[in-house]
């Protein structure tokens, strides 16, 4: 991959994140849970995991994602907040996705709870309230459960890219 080729999908992959993420901030919230969104801009990031050939691509739209988006309508809280939900949210994507038997539905699941696991960790830390924590099972499920739709649109997403990559080499 040329490095003009590589910057092009990089920013093209941002701009794709950064635009699911505005859209969601303009759906009406689906969820009684407050905190828990469906995650869109992740499934961004869950197909430029399997598509790009190097994790630290992947990395570097996620932090240009939310610096973008912090920039754009958050300052430095939601920056921190969405930091630590989204790294940590990464870190175990691609532990897992380097490990055998776990499809993209069950690393998109992981991924969704641990954005909210880093989340919450940044709120006790910040707020110096560990009785946050108990909000872990409600704000984990809805990531898990979000993760999972995240994770079966994301596979469909891939087959598509993968036929279409075929086809395109093919003729």
């Amino acid at each position: 991959m040329s490095p003009v080729y590589r910057l092009a999908c990089l920013s093209l992959l941002v701009t794709l994140s950064l635009s699911m993420f505005l859209l969601e901030g303009m759906l009406p919230v689906p969820f009684f849970v407050p905190g828990a969104k469906l995650g869109l801009a992740n499934l961004v990031t869950v197909i430029a995991l399997y598509s790009l050939p190097y994790a630290k691509d992947v990395f570097c739209m996620l932090v240009l994602r939310i610096g973008i988006a912090s920039a754009l309508g958050g300052g430095p809280t939601v920056f921190l907040y969405s930091l630590g939900g989204g790294l940590l949210s990464l870190g175990a994507m691609v532990w897992l996705k380097n490990r055998e038997g776990f499809s993209i539905p069950c690393i998109s699941m992981a991924g969704g709870f641990f954005h909210n696991f880093g989340q919450l960790l940044v709120a006790v830390l910040v707020m110096e309230s560990p009785a946050l924590w108990f909000y872990l099972p409600v704000l984990g499920g809805c990531g898990i459960a979000t993760g999972w739709l995240i994770g079966m649109v994301s596979a469909t997403v891939l087959r598509k890219l993968s036929y279409t990559k075929r086809y395109t080499r093919d003729r």
